[in-house]
């Protein structure tokens, strides 16, 4: 019987070892203090949502004040059933991202975009300072790295989601990511104009 060489075996073992200490990146949370935090997922056309409470993901929608074929204003009269809520916030995700979109010129089919729900601020600095370690001094952020915005449901609105909506798909459209700053302006103007 032959056994293979020494070699093969050596990076076999390595391989192993990469695969269990590198960080999982589809896990939406970061922070070890909240590993033990249940996290529930709903899909939409552009975007995955990561959320803590059905609770949070209600929170979620009414502050998001911006619909389908509303010129950007939503309905006044939101559902209180669940269901239909949550058929609601899909459509409205969704109309943020393509409104982005048509505002950049930037349309194409890409991979969706990780949205996670932090209930709070302790939540949302926990999960930026396992992440980047330092203290979180921003309402939310957009991370290249694994295609998620970090949001919390208690600070938050259109603009802020739209705006991170427009870093990924800045760097998600360009063959070739653009310096930081090109990217803030575009981001910035994106917020600005949202409901023109």
């Amino acid at each position: 019987m032959h056994s293979p060489p020494r070699s093969i075996s050596y990076v076999s073992y390595l391989l192993l070892i990469i695969t269990l200490l590198a960080p999982s990146y589809a896990n939406p949370i970061h922070a070890s203090a909240e590993s033990t935090i249940e996290w529930q997922s709903l899909e939409t056309k552009h975007s995955i949502i990561h959320y803590q409470s059905q609770d949070d993901l209600m929170q979620f929608r009414r502050q998001l004040k911006f619909g389908p074929g509303s010129g950007g204003f939503f309905t006044l009269f939101s559902s209180s059933d669940p269901k239909q809520g949550t058929s609601e916030l899909v459509s409205k995700v969704d109309a943020v991202f393509e409104r982005v979109q048509e505002i950049l010129g930037m349309r194409k089919i890409m991979d969706p975009v990780i949205i996670n729900l932090y209930k709070n601020r302790t939540q949302l600095n926990g999960a930026y300072r396992e992440i980047y370690g330092t203290q979180c001094r921003i309402r939310a952020w957009y991370r290249f790295k694994n295609r998620t915005i970090y949001i919390n449901v208690k600070d938050f609105h259109e603009g802020i989601l739209a705006h991170e909506m427009a870093h990924f798909i800045i760097d998600n459209y360009l063959s070739v990511r653009p310096p930081r700053a090109t990217a803030e302006i575009l981001a910035r103007y994106v917020d600005i104009h949202l409901k023109d």
